[in-house]
């Protein structure tokens, strides 16, 4: 198993990578901004994505995007090929996608937004916190990304504060813990946060 910065050469998986991060997205009946193979083969081609390949065979992506300037940076589209799930792939991807937009965009914020416990684990044990949705980019053309989503009209009514997902930071700038400290992660409390929100919008779809 390689996992690599992505090229013009893969080119060949983008529509399976696509075809991949859709069917996840209805086997978990949550929201998932879609986007074309010929967006995925851009990203490859400008080497802001990574996949993780078994010799021939597809296994795992994400990508890299960025807004207002470089000011923000996400990494998006994280999949892992059913055939590959529960090695720790996603985690090996996650950092390789990590440590490329930190080497590419140093000065940029990078953020997340997930309904994923296991993006969220992810995401707080390389530093991100969470935040509400004020705290990360307001260009709109991140925000219309979710108009596939099927959630968006909960973004809509919340005037784009809340939503199912949760956002999450991370900031370059602010002081970084001491070595060696490990970032807690309270599964319990991720969980309650999850269940509390879709609670509250489901009762509201029920009105």
């Amino acid at each position: 198993m390689e996992v690599i910065i992505a090229d013009k050469s893969h080119s060949i998986y983008a529509q399976q990578i696509c075809d991949t991060i859709s069917d996840a997205a209805q086997v978990r009946g949550t929201g998932i901004a879609k986007r074309t193979p010929e967006y995925i083969i851009q990203k490859m081609e400008k080497g802001n994505a990574v996949i993780a390949l078994d010799g021939e065979n597809f296994a795992g992506f994400c990508y890299i995007e960025s807004w207002e300037h470089e000011k923000f940076v996400a990494n998006s589209g994280l999949i892992v090929h059913p055939d590959f799930r529960g090695q720790g792939l996603a985690k090996k991807i996650k950092k390789v996608i990590f440590k490329q937009s930190r080497d590419e965009y140093p000065n940029s914020k990078v953020f997340s937004i997930t309904t994923g416990l296991a993006v969220m684990k992810m995401n707080s044990d390389l530093g991100y916190k969470p935040v509400t949705f004020s705290e990360l980019t307001d260009d709109q053309s991140f925000w219309k990304g979710c108009q596939t989503c099927k959630n968006y009209d909960v973004l809509q009514r919340t005037n784009q504060m809340m939503c199912l997902c949760t956002g999450m930071l991370f900031d370059p700038n602010q002081k970084t813990k001491s070595k060696g400290h490990k970032h807690t992660y309270d599964k319990k409390v991720w969980t309650r946060l999850k269940n509390i929100k879709q609670s509250m919008f489901f009762k509201k779809n029920k009105k």
